[in-house]
């Protein structure tokens, strides 16, 4: 999973680095552009959605709303973010319905909420989750995704040398922010990760 963050691709469009990141093997794209209005989130994620087709599933984060304006665009929820039940009523039960969490109690209370997966970490130190304190690890990673009964996806500070090992500890897979984002090569940077996946 690609989670969007348009202030770190200078001038390259979010839509061609999301269709080349989907040509690497990126398999959902979560749009997290919390400082856009209601309307221009609808906008891009329309035009997502149009240009993605069925390479990439289109996760809208946080407004629930908005993802349920788009066809078939499930949505993400922050750890701090709308009830799950609430969202669920708004989305439908058809469509995909996720959530941050930073602790097993967290995951484990957002599974008997009804989410479909959750998001972990942040599994390594990483600029970006820093201000969620310290990363939790690769060993509270493998404990909740082994307790989770929920698909559990790992986040945080995410490469490819790392991709085996929290595919080891449990993970049904990656949410990447930084090295797709900064790399001049989005759909490469995705064969890498993927490669890593498959590593050992």
């Amino acid at each position: 999973m690609l989670v969007s963050d348009q202030r770190r691709l200078g001038d390259r469009p979010l839509l061609s680095v999301a269709l080349s990141a989907a040509e690497g093997g990126v398999d959902a794209l979560q749009l997290r552009e919390k400082d856009l209005p209601g309307r221009e989130l609808l906008e891009l994620g329309l035009k997502l959605h149009k240009e993605l087709g069925s390479a990439a599933a289109l996760l809208i984060n946080e407004r629930v709303d908005v993802a349920r304006a788009i066809p078939g665009a499930g949505a993400h929820l922050p750890g701090s973010g709308p009830r799950i039940a609430e969202s669920r009523e708004t989305l439908g039960p058809e469509r995909l319905l996720g959530k941050s969490a930073h602790r097993l109690e967290e995951a484990l209370s957002a599974e008997r909420e009804g989410a479909d997966y959750v998001i972990f970490g942040p599994v390594y130190d990483t600029e970006s989750k820093r201000p969620y304190g310290p990363p939790p690890g690769i060993a509270l990673l493998k404990e909740t995704a082994s307790a989770a009964g929920i698909p559990v996806y790992a986040i945080g500070g995410i490469n490819p040398d790392r991709a085996a090992e929290v595919r080891d500890a449990g993970a049904a897979g990656m949410a990447v922010m930084s090295f797709i984002l900064d790399h001049p090569d989005p759909a490469e940077a995705a064969r890498l990760l993927k490669d890593g996946w498959r590593r050992g």
